[in-house]
């Protein structure tokens, strides 16, 4: 006999696949990269979906200044993921990413780059160049992570049409009545000279003054009536506590809560008026000995008056300070009453305006950069942090001065200069929250009707947003800025009003910016505009808050620079950003949609948490514990940091760090290996002339494909309801449990051994082809680099990319009557792995070297017998052993080891049988063919020209 006879590698069917076990991801994905540039993939996709249901995520926008981190990844990817599932689903769904441009950040790099003192126009140039200059960086970066979009026309905030579009925003926002021109304190900055959204505030500790100072009672006789005695023996003052003495010189009142007692105390010299609880502390304070005369309820005291603690030194201070009740009163540390100057403080401010003082009558002598007005009695032309020292000295020289310390306390700060911050009244531009608009709700109204409208994911968003819209103040959005879309607006010299034609003013400039840029407005001579009236109108150089600049995208973008991205309704399907832009994006996007369309520009909410590290400790330089995206890319590929994303849960704070990635590369690895086996196994099959209708598949490879069938409802339904971690577990565990520790464990032997163009082959090939090209389409959102390799091999047509795909909808279902169904395969599998256990325990016992050197005898009740005995001989291609054997339970004996199935005992064997050198199963029949002496009966009918074997189940 020849050695050619011998050789029966050659009549086997063994895996082959370009697939490599490796992916090289950090190398081929850039690779991928330029393939889809080339093939112009998301111009493709567009035309493609032209014309089928339209879904919008509209991207809110980084801001353009330095390099994305692991945030910026973890927003994009999310993005990402969405926007590729939607259009696996079928959806339109076009992805437009953008820049938000404008604001101080840039301004201040250009200030610290090319110094302070830059001509304005010069300024924003510059502004401009380095914003384009920081988004082509960050573009590059988004593009590396696999995030298909119309990189190619972004929107950026700053571009002319976008500009142009915002100032016709807020246009519309001043026609519906919502705009005004107030006094307000608002957060600001000496640094910048401009007031600060909430976002640009930051808490440090600072040193601080803390001063009690007292004011002598205007009026003895009235404040006695009050604690009920009929006069008073000696002078009388009420006590304040504050650490801003700057204030001092702007007092106009003073507030003690309505449910608070006072008490009038008896120190010698003269009587003090302290809330009742605090007198203790107080006195100890001051140094001195005292005895409660008389009480009163805080109620009592309204408005009493008491002369300006300054008024003894300086008659520019002789004014009187009424008693307001306020709620905001605390009795923590200091005295129980509260010095209000309701220019520097903003319930100070409201509580003067509640009780009739007029904007006018409110004084306010702190400048923008922090001096006082020349006129300030005592103190004017000094800087307010200066001149404390000088207030307590002066206070002290009044004899009005009872105690003073230096405390640590935090204190709010600018975000960008970390300096000290104020609260100043000044004459801003606000959006109205509870004015009436033309159908008499208020914007506020507007906005709560919307948010209970927006569906919120995770859930606890919604009431969230819903308590801070509930209590915000106005929004100020007028800052004093070079670098922003400026506020169009032309004042009265005189009376200060807008000029009548705003709206229509507001569009020439609009037209003018739209083909120039922010520049047209502020080199514009009114009289361009305005004519003869020119002269008597102002025109306003603030320019725009910048989360108005992002909050008005719906509106610039989505019906401006892209209106191919617009949904209906007007109103995007989705917004996605972290959880802090509830109070940022998600809050100015809510408030000017509701002004000018009287809806939220959005129909869903979904936030994700902040990256931490495997501790939980925030991202620090520092620390030393940052995860740079860039990094990850270039060690372990994009997918893996895709993956992480997937398998994180998003609503909470997601964990990062060089061991999770390594889990989650091995988790990777894992999905890979279980699309590589059945690519290699596809080796000849043309769907085309091979597929096998479900009808005449083996049992086992139909069931396949059916759990392949329900798996992909679930993903589909975890996709749209954004359920990543979802849809990585359920993969995770069908390449794990369903494929790789059953299905494709069982198929190897069938798919390897029977002839090439058998039906038991075919069929196999046939359910691999289904769940492979289902499998693609899975994993596309969340491994799109990988997805695109897996579809490149897979044999047959299919579309240039497999992101121009749609879920696979071939999987075909089994029937419910169908006698080899899902519960029957569920019992098969728990029995194996019952029986995997008693072979690893003969392997462990050195009984055997593999499953195929076994026989098992499986001893079985009734319902086991009845179910098993339905495979025939084929239970052993199921077990992976040389044998497999049913028997009674009732006639297990020795050597028969129990399972944690009730009914079921395994007793496992070495086969006597000599191995068939081409199916490694031992059997009896192995050598009775004497043209074959190492092969079984079933290897002989399976060499090529023999009738083949019958598969019917597994």
């Amino acid at each position: 006999m020849s050695d050619r006879q011998h050789d029966y590698k050659h009549t086997l069917n063994l895996p082959s696949t370009d697939f490599p076990m490796r992916g090289n991801l950090p190398s081929q994905e850039p690779k991928r990269l330029a393939q889809w540039t080339d093939m112009g993939l998301y111009t493709k996709l567009r035309e493609i979906r032209a014309g089928r249901e339209r879904f919008v995520l509209h991207d809110g926008p980084p801001y353009a200044n330095g390099s994305i981190h692991i945030g910026h990844a973890v927003n994009k990817i999310l993005k990402d993921i969405i926007v590729k599932s939607k259009s696996m689903a079928g959806f339109d769904a076009p992805y437009v990413p953008g820049w938000d441009c404008h604001g101080l950040p840039i301004e201040h790099k250009v200030e610290t780059t090319h110094g302070k003192h830059l001509p304005a126009a010069r300024a924003r140039e510059l502004c401009r160049a380095y914003a384009a200059e920081q988004i082509e960086g960050q573009k590059a970066d988004f593009i590396r992570l696999g995030v298909l979009g119309d990189w190619d026309n972004p929107y950026r905030t700053m571009d002319f049409v976008n500009e142009a579009m915002e100032i016709r925003a807020l246009a519309k926002i001043v026609e519906r009545g919502f705009v005004f021109k107030g006094l307000k304190p608002v957060n600001w900055c000496f640094d910048c000279a401009s007031a600060l959204a909430e976002a640009e505030v930051e808490y440090q500790d600072k040193e601080s003054d803390a001063i009690d100072v007292a004011f002598p009672v205007v009026d003895p006789l009235r404040l006695a009536a009050a604690f009920g005695v009929d006069a008073l023996a000696k002078p009388a003052a009420v006590v304040i506590w504050t650490t801003t003495p700057w204030t001092i010189p702007a007092n106009q009142a003073l507030n003690v809560h309505p449910d608070f007692t006072y008490a009038l105390v008896d120190v010698g010299e003269r009587l003090l008026l302290l809330a009742e609880t605090l007198v203790e502390s107080c006195l100890e304070r001051y140094g001195l000995d005292g005895e409660i005369i008389a009480r009163a309820p805080g109620t009592a005291l309204e408005l009493i008056e008491f002369h300006h603690p300054l008024a003894g030194i300086d008659p520019g201070y002789d004014r009187a300070a009424p008693v307001y009740l306020a709620d905001y009163v605390e009795l923590g540390a200091g005295t129980g009453v509260v010095h209000s100057a309701p220019a520097y403080g903003e319930d100070d401010f409201y509580s003067c305006r509640r009780h009739g003082m007029s904007f006018d009558e409110i004084l306010s002598p702190v400048q923008a950069n922090g001096v006082y007005a020349e006129s300030l009695p005592l103190f004017g032309g000094q800087f307010i942090w200066k001149a404390n020292p000088r207030i307590v000295a002066a206070l002290d020289d009044a004899g009005q001065l009872l105690a003073h310390q230096r405390i640590s306390h935090s204190y709010m700060h600018c975000w960008r200069h970390k300096s000290p911050l104020i609260y100043r009244a000044t004459a801003q531009w606000f959006v109205s929250m509870d004015k009436p608009c033309a159908d008499g709700r208020s914007l506020r109204g507007l906005a709560l009707e919307g948010i209970d409208s927006t569906r919120f994911y995770p859930a606890w968003g919604q009431a969230r947003l819903h308590g801070m819209i509930e209590s915000r103040p106005d929004w100020c959005i007028s800052r004093q800025r070079n670098w922003g879309v400026p506020i169009a607006f032309f004042l009265h010299r005189e009376s200060g009003e807008l000029h009548p034609r705003t709206v229509e003013l507001m569009e020439e400039v609009a037209q003018r910016v739209e083909r120039e840029g922010i520049e047209a407005w502020f080199k514009l001579d009114p009289v361009e505009l305005l004519g003869a009236q020119a002269s008597d109108y102002e025109k306003v150089l603030d320019t725009l808050d910048v989360w108005f600049d992002s909050g008005t995208t719906h509106y610039h973008v989505l019906r401006g620079s892209h209106p191919l991205a617009h949904a209906e309704g007007p109103a995007a399907d989705l917004y996605l950003e972290g959880s802090d832009q509830h109070r940022g994006w998600f809050h100015s996007s809510l408030l000017t949609g509701s002004a000018i369309d009287g809806h939220p520009p959005y129909r869903a909410l979904l936030t994700h948490g902040f990256t931490v590290d495997a501790q939980g400790r925030k991202m620090s330089k520092s620390v030393g514990n940052v995860v740079a995206p860039q990094q990850v890319m270039d060690k372990l590929g994009a997918d893996i940091l895709r993956l992480w994303v997937a398998s994180t849960d998003y609503s909470g704070e997601m964990a990062v760090s060089d061991e999770i990635l390594k889990r989650t590369a091995d988790a990777y690895r894992r999905i890979r290996n279980t699309a590589r086996f059945m690519l290699a196994n596809l080796t000849g099959f043309d769907p085309a002339r091979d597929i096998v209708e479900p009808e005449r598949m083996i049992a086992l490879d139909r069931w396949a494909v059916d759990r392949a069938a329900q798996l992909q409802a679930r993903i589909e339904k975890a996709y749209t309801e954004y359920r990543f971690l979802d849809v990585y577990q359920q993969v995770l565990s069908f390449c794990s449990r369903d494929m790789g520790s059953f299905y494709l464990d069982v198929i190897k032997d069938r798919q390897y051994t029977t002839q090439a163009d058998s039906l038991p082959r075919r069929s196999c090939q046939t359910a691999l082809y289904h769940i492979a090209r289902a499998l693609s389409r899975w994993i596309a959102p969340i491994l799109s680099f990988t997805a695109e390799e897996i579809h490149e091999n897979l044999p047959g047509k299919g579309a240039e990319s497999v992101l121009l795909e749609e879920y696979y909808r071939e999987l075909v279902e089994l029937p419910q009557d169908f006698a080899y169904g899902r519960a029957f395969w569920d019992r098969v599998m728990e029995v194996k792995h019952a029986v995997n256990k008693c072979l690893e325990a003969a392997r462990g016992e050195g009984l055997v070297k593999g499953s195929l050197d076994t026989e098992v005898t499986l001893y079985v009740d009734e319902a086991l017998h009845s179910l098993l005995a339905r495979l025939g001989h084929e239970l052993r291609f199921v077990l992976i052993t040389s044998e497999a054997r049913l028997e009674p339970l009732d006639q297990a004996g020795e050597g028969a080891a129990e399972t944690e199935i009730d009914g079921l005992k395994v007793k496992v064997i070495a086969s006597p049988w000599p191995k068939c050198e081409r199916s490694w199963e031992r059997r009896p029949d192995v050598g009775t063919h004497p043209e074959h002496p190492t092969l079984c009966e079933r290897s002989i009918l399976n060499l090529p020209g023999g009738p083949g074997e019958v598969r019917r189940y597994a």
